[in-house]
């Protein structure tokens, strides 16, 4: 173990693999060139175009499936996947062990697959390890470590070489015979796939699953059929319904409301909105009423947004659709008038992390965005901030594109002050995710913290009617009110790491001492 530059403690190997430790923001610079999938000749693929064959396990048995591989899929169904599942089914069936499965993130759907950990199954989990599997994962159920990325992260991650996937299986809500597919179209209909995009592109076998088989060409091609070596016709793909969740409703709790309103000011009064400006605020109750904020404060002034990055939903939909946005920029879409926008309209744009958030690339959109709405589970008076773990240092949530969005020109992170009665705002994270120098405001109901670092909203905040206070007042208020918390107990065993946007290590995660 080594100190890295953000004072954590973290491992030199994992999985027994070299790792790089945290450097600081912008100090890793790679070396060499992107990593590239083996060759394939169109002489072993059928002149027709038609890679179907009969069952999910005779792609797998056809992929060369075996002991040790990384297997790789995407979230796009949400709590509604069903295939990822039916993979470790399939391995379990055939006697293959030690499996690493590198999701773009988990959900509670996922629960079933930890009995495929505790047997040899799955060895280890490359992706977001949230509710049970969290639980399990800080317990120390897992046999090798956990590692978590961001979503630019794991295009990063595959683009770099760190991880190579042996076969990538894709659940595409539409797809042809040679493997175009995409998220837009037919009964499962869940949105965009981009988080699919590097498994395609890289992995060493690609399989496509439908339960909506279209003749060629399947457009729009999310996922191209040149990538693709076998397609897959089954019953059901997934459950669109289940894309969305209580996090794509508008906040009911007056708190919240406040924050959101409180959050919607200081934009206003520090010249954060104006016409022409871009904002992103993904998913969660709080974010969809800032934004809903936002939208009166623009039809108030007559001005219009250039683009919404977003996480998709009715909201942003709403605005593009009354001319008060210009575009949205999506990644992922959270309800199905989301998916109906990016269906039909031109000016609602399918991203990906390649270039939303890739930090090993020529820039990205994530910092062009002018104001980033995000959320926390802790933060500490240094601004950094926690996303992974609660107070109590169980994995509650992936990292998603969280540190990615952190390189926008303000981020602020509308949190309560404290939740079930303890503070939010530590003396130290629990687990450190996002630098606070990237961190430029934190907005509870008790009043609103300017990073100092940030001279010029500091500035502007100055004559404005709004609660400015220090993070050290806001701390102090906390803990007035709710006593000062006590930290979680650890044992030395690191369960999973927390990797930088860089695919530096930038923290560790212990286990929870019983």
């Amino acid at each position: 173990m080594v100190i890295n530059a953000a004072g954590r403690s973290v491992p030199t190997e994992v999985n027994g693999e070299a790792q790089i430790p945290y450097l600081g923001v912008g100090k890793f610079k790679p070396t060499g060139r992107r990593y590239g999938p083996p060759l394939e000749s169109c002489a072993d693929f059928p002149e027709d175009g038609n890679k179907l064959v009969p069952s999910l396990k005779e792609a797998l048995i056809q992929a060369g499936f075996k002991d040790g591989m990384t297997i790789s899929t995407h979230h796009h169904f949400r709590n509604g996947d069903i295939v990822s599942n039916q993979i470790f089914d399939i391995a379990h069936e055939m006697g293959i062990k030690d499996l690493r499965w590198y999701p773009s993130a988990s959900f509670p759907c996922h629960e079933p697959l930890i009995k495929y950990l505790e047997d040899g199954t799955i060895n280890r989990i490359e992706g977001s390890m949230n509710g049970a599997l969290g639980k399990f994962t800080s317990q120390g159920g897992m046999k090798g470590i956990g590692i978590l990325r961001s979503h630019g992260g794991r295009y990063q991650a595959v683009q770099d070489g760190e991880v190579h996937i042996d076969i990538a299986v894709i659940a595409a809500s539409s797809a042809d015979s040679f493997g175009n597919a995409n998220g837009v179209n037919g009964p499962a209909a869940s949105g965009v796939l981009g988080f699919a995009l590097a498994d395609s592109q890289y992995a060493d076998k690609v399989i496509v699953v439908t339960d909506n088989l279209v003749p060629f060409p399947c457009y729009p091609w999310q996922i191209q059929g040149n990538y693709v070596d076998f397609t897959v016709k089954v019953e059901k793909v997934g459950d669109a319904s289940k894309i969305v969740s209580g996090t794509t409703a508008v906040t009911k709790s007056p708190d919240r409301l406040l924050i959101a309103e409180l959050t919607a000011k200081f934009c206003e009064a520090t010249g954060l909105i104006y016409d022409g400006f871009s904002y992103q605020a993904g998913a969660g109750g709080t974010s969809l009423s800032i934004g809903i904020y936002f939208d009166e404060i623009l039809r108030k002034n007559q001005w219009k947004a250039r683009f919404v990055r977003a996480g998709s939903n009715q909201y942003p939909v709403k605005m593009l659709e009354d001319g008060i946005i210009d575009y949205i920029i999506d990644g992922q879409t959270f309800d199905m008038e989301g998916v109906r926008s990016i269906r039909e309209n031109s000016n609602h744009v399918p991203s990906s992390p390649f270039t939303s958030y890739n930090y090993h690339g020529k820039g990205n959109f994530a910092s062009m965005v002018d104001v980033v709405i995000l959320g926390a589970t802790e933060v500490d008076v240094n601004f950094n901030a926690n996303v992974v773990t609660h107070s109590d240092g169980y994995l509650l949530h992936g990292i998603g594109g969280w540190q990615n969005c952190l390189f926008g020109k303000t981020v602020i992170l509308p949190i309560p002050l404290f939740r079930d009665r303890i503070p939010v705002i530590r003396d130290e994270v629990t687990t450190l995710c996002g630098p606070g120098e990237l961190i430029d405001v934190i907005v509870t109901e008790r009043g609103i913290a300017i990073n100092p670092l940030r001279t010029d909203l500091i500035e502007k905040a100055k004559n404005s009617n709004l609660p400015i206070k220090t993070i050290e007042e806001l701390q102090a208020e906390a803990e007035a009110i709710c006593g000062k918390p006590q930290n979680p107990q650890f044992e030395d065993e690191v369960v999973a790491i927390v990797k930088w946007v860089d695919g530096t290590v930038l923290d560790s995660i212990r286990k929870i001492k019983q």
